[in-house]
């Protein structure tokens, strides 16, 4: 999780703290081995030995490995003396958990590599591959029971077992939470009875970072209430973990909520080993891959292969002489899991009813939806597919302007009328933010207002932006369903798919969202205070709750799986909570799944859709986390390194989100002076917050444009990566496959640039200091505008004055070469001056910023001439600076049956505020 860090404790999170507490230990005691004895030296490392065993043995308290017993054994090898011990196996321990060694080797935790007498007892030792992992129990047992529970569980493994576990025992409701914000390792939980509510074993260190279980208070809750209760908070924090409840109440006692809360619920009678065959089972259920595993029989399977694909089983590249190089390079296994077939054990993606549709289902569950659908064409046909399913011709659709340009295509696909929504600029660094939902309303009322509120169907966001920007997904529905009740939200969570497996992001997800909101809207606690806000309202005045008879909980997202998990390039999904699915769009779902689909999809794309899933259930938690650490990382390395602070800043939470949308005025999640700024109340509140995993780097002070900077600089000389840049800034992402390596790298990489700009700047004449000075200040300083979108003109607005223009028209009409005409760029200012109206009749989309800066239809502004002729980007799409801009002629306007009269240019102008 995301908590505020003390200046005593300037770790990120615990696993930083961890970390570098084991660090600080081995050196201490290697030093402490290697000091004279009765010397000032020794002394102080003693001092500090002991400081650090004292607090490591409050953080170990909540984690199974290294456990109790070997900090114990540290404990009396100190007190002996025995150094030399002591700094063996801190040293031994240290490089088990910082290499994850332990998770492989889970038999032999404990077990000193050194005292291996055969060659066979070390090849044991490291070929175990077991998956191993730990099981919460929370019990207010004695030590010796708590023996006694592990010898049994331990005596009760067989080889065979594809799985280990250790058992982790924690006395009471705030520890076993705090254990679960801590431990990653946890995979299954068991509440026995109903524990004490208060810790006794929260340290001074370890407070800052338990603060999300510490500020609440349910120490009220009765005994009987307290471990289901317990149970429900897990869902809510760590909903991927298997629980179970160990209880004595009668079955007819129990309540139904508790019942159907956990995975299973055991008696204190019951054999234990019907306890452990259970942990083991939902392990292996969630380990388990449908439709990889049925590809990888498939495989195996001696095959004659008469169908199409001479690549099937690699037979047209491995004996072929010219090709074999490619076979080489990707493997057997890739070319014998290559078939257009979808019986013999596979599945059909179009109509799955085997290992396909288990796969999906498994998805579903663990992305927390109703419906998941596999994409194998990317996210860009994922939002096309949606759209053409949910909305018909002259539905209205809100739509912010930036979103992804297969959102406009799919607009034109569908006939739906789009209502574009502005996101705030962000003009120092050249990008855009997001809209505001005072916007949305505003459109929604205006629609509301001219009685067509009736025709708008869906409002569609992207959340989280390229940059980082997320929404507060609560809030936006909850307003804009007590103004529109059946609204169908849209949002693109392409950059977002990881968001589910933590805390904070997980309640700003789409899906999250829709299951909490539903549940609220049915719940007679909110029905009476919907009736009391009811009755409190004005003659006239607007609800700001949503009617919970009127209200349907609808809500899509699309997910670039690619993007953020782990998945083959192009795999995504589709994940769908929409209580009226099954009786309205079901069958425009299927029907548009089958356009977009290919009849032969990628299984190995599939498969690794599949086992990404499988992932993320298992370890998502830690992998999400350990991604936000790398990114915090990143960030205090590039604040408190002089060297680097002189060329490069990262952009904060203050740079991105004006001060009106961020409630709880949080500015920054890091700086020298103060350290790490608490979090988790600003994405519980403020209306927008910044995903920390996306790192903007302004690059002003270089002198170096963004494009430039990536391609001269990090690919050219480092082979580093990124997708986006801007005018001034490079974007950075960490993913759950960044590791502490590549950080550095690319931390190095930062130096060695800037101290290249160090001796290339020494060495400049003056008139080249001067130039080099004009290139930082038009980058610092001078900012070129950033245009809202105009307005549609009148021939292509779907009602006069209201928001709303017909996109597939203007797009078809351009078809017709007789329809449109260039015009030089320089010229495009006087033309406009000189009174003629002029209107876009393509997509003009420069990279960057990626979306549509004109749309086809669309009113051709100053701002926006302005904007694209200070762009100093090469690649713009619908645009060829040979040519010019390409319009729709007067006379093709003109041509055209208006939907409200032409009018002059200045009478135009007043008209966008309205539009």
């Amino acid at each position: 999780m995301m908590q505020k860090k003390s200046k005593s404790a300037p770790y990120y999170n615990i696993g930083q703290l961890r970390v570098e507490y084991w660090n600080k230990l081995k050196i201490e005691t290697s030093d402490l081995r290697r000091c004279h004895k009765g010397s000032t030296n020794e002394k102080v490392h003693k001092q500090n030995v002991r400081d650090l065993l004292k607090e490591l043995k409050g953080v170990e308290s909540f984690f199974a490995f290294p456990g109790k017993e070997r900090i114990q054994k540290f404990e009396n090898a100190f007190i002996s003396n025995e150094y030399a011990s002591l700094a063996h196996m801190v040293a031994e321990t240290t490089r088990q958990l910082l290499g994850d060694s332990y998770k492989s080797n889970p038999d032999f935790i404990g077990f000193d590599e050194q005292s291996m007498d055969s060659a066979e007892e070390h090849e044991q030792y490291h070929s175990i591959r077991k998956n191993h992992f730990e099981v919460l129990f929370v019990d207010n047992i004695t030590t010796e029971d708590e023996q006694k529970l592990k010898h049994s569980l331990r005596t009760l493994r067989s080889p065979g077992d594809k799985f280990t576990y250790d058992v982790l025992i924690q006395r009471s409701f705030q520890d076993a939470m705090i254990a679960l914000l801590f431990n990653h390792n946890i995979q299954a939980v068991v509440i026995r009875y109903a524990p004490p509510y208060y810790s006794k074993q929260i340290t001074p260190v370890i407070k800052p970072y338990a603060e999300e279980v510490l500020k609440h208070d349910f120490s009220s809750k009765s005994e009987t209430d307290l471990g289901p209760f317990m149970g429900e908070l897990i869902k809510q924090f760590r909903p991927e973990l298997d629980t179970y409840y160990v209880t004595d109440t009668a079955l007819g006692h129990l309540k139904g909520s508790t019942i159907k809360g956990f995975n299973r619920i055991f008696y204190q009678t019951e054999d234990i080993q019907e306890l452990h065959l259970t942990i083991i089972r939902g392990i292996a259920e969630r380990y388990n891959t449908p439709f990889f595993s049925a590809l990888v029989e498939y495989s195996q399977k001696p095959t004659g292969v008469f169908h199409a694909m001479p690549i099937s089983r690699g037979n047209s590249v491995f004996k072929s002489r010219w090709i074999h190089d490619f076979g080489d390079f990707y493997g057997r296994n890739m070319f014998l899991a290559e078939t257009s077939a979808t019986t013999g054990g596979l599945d059909s993606l179009l109509q799955p009813t085997g290992p396909l549709k288990k796969a999906q289902e498994m998805a579903r569950d663990a992305y927390g939806s109703l419906y998941t659908y596999f994409v194998t064409n990317g996210t860009s046909t994922a939002n096309k597919i949606v759209m053409q399913a949910l909305v018909k011709p002259e539905d209205v659709v809100l739509i912010d302007r930036d979103c992804h340009k297969s959102h406009h295509y799919g607009l034109v696909l569908s006939g739906a009328y789009p209502v574009y929504l502005d996101s705030y600029p962000i003009e120092e660094y050249s990008m855009y933010g997001a809209v505001p939902l005072e916007q949305i309303k505003a459109k929604l009322l205006k629609l509301k207002e001219a009685e067509r509120l009736d025709k708008v169907k869906m409002l569609l966001l992207t959340n989280c932006t390229f940059d980082g920007l997320v929404y507060n997904v609560e809030r936006v529905m909850e307003e804009v369903l007590a103004i529109k009740p059946d609204m169908i939200f849209l949002w693109d969570e392409a950059w977002y798919g990881f968001a589910g497996f933590a805390h904070n992001y997980r309640q700003r997800t789409g899906m999250f969202t829709a299951n909490k909101l539903y549940k609220k809207y049915n719940s007679a606690n909110y029905r009476r205070r919907y009736n009391e806000h009811i009755r409190g309202l004005k003659n006239g005045e607007q609800s700001s709750l949503p009617d919970p008879d009127k209200v349907r909980i609808r809500v899509y997202s699309t997910q670039s799986t690619h993007k953020t998990l782990s998945s083959f390039r192009q795999g995504s999904m589709i994940h769908i909570w929409d209580e009226d699915f099954r009786r309205k769009t079901e069958n425009t779902f299927l029907e548009a799944y089958m356009t977009h689909t290919s009849t032969s999809p990628n299984y190995q794309m599939l498969a690794s859709l599949d086992v990404g899933r499988r992932q993320v259930q298992l370890e998502g938690f830690e992998l999400v986390e350990k991604s936000i650490e790398m990114a915090m990382v990143f960030r205090a390395k590039v604040n408190d390194m002089p060297q680097l602070s002189k060329y490069f800043d990262v952009l904060t939470v203050h740079d991105f989100i004006p001060d009106k949308f961020r409630q709880t005025g949080l500015k920054e999640y890091y700086s020298k002076n103060e350290g790490w700024n608490r979090m988790e109340e600003a994405w519980e509140k403020d209306e927008f917050v910044l995903d920390p995993t996306k790192i903007t780097l302004f690059i002003g002070k270089t002198g170096v444009d963004g494009d430039t900077f990536k391609n001269k600089f990090l690919m050219d000389k480092f082979n580093i990566q990124i997708n986006k840049t801007s005018r001034n800034t490079v974007l950075f992402m960490t993913n759950i496959g960044t590791t502490r390596g590549s950080v550095t790298y690319l931390i190095n990489a930062l130096l060695k640039i800037a101290d290249a700009l160090d001796e290339e700047f020494k060495a400049l004449n003056d008139k080249e200091k001067e130039i080099r000075d004009k290139r930082i200040h038009s980058l610092t300083k001078e900012v070129p505008p950033l245009p809202d979108f105009s307005y549609f003109h009148p021939t292509f607005q779907a009602v006069p004055g209201v928001p709303g223009g017909h996109l597939r028209e203007a797009y078809f009409m351009a078809y017709n070469e007789n329809n449109y005409e260039y015009v030089p760029l320089e010229d495009c200012l006087s033309i406009m001056d000189a009174g003629r109206i002029l209107v876009a009749s393509t997509f003009v989309i420069p990279y960057p910023p990626g979306f549509p800066v004109l749309v086809p239809g669309q009113v051709v502004s100053d701002q926006i001439i302005n904007f694209m002729t200070a762009l100093d980007v090469s690649e713009i799409h619908g645009y060829r600076s040979d040519l010019g801009l390409r319009v729709f002629t007067e006379k093709a306007l003109n041509n055209e049956k208006p939907r409200t009269p032409n009018a002059k240019r200045p009478i135009e102008k007043k008209k966008k505020q309205l539009i």
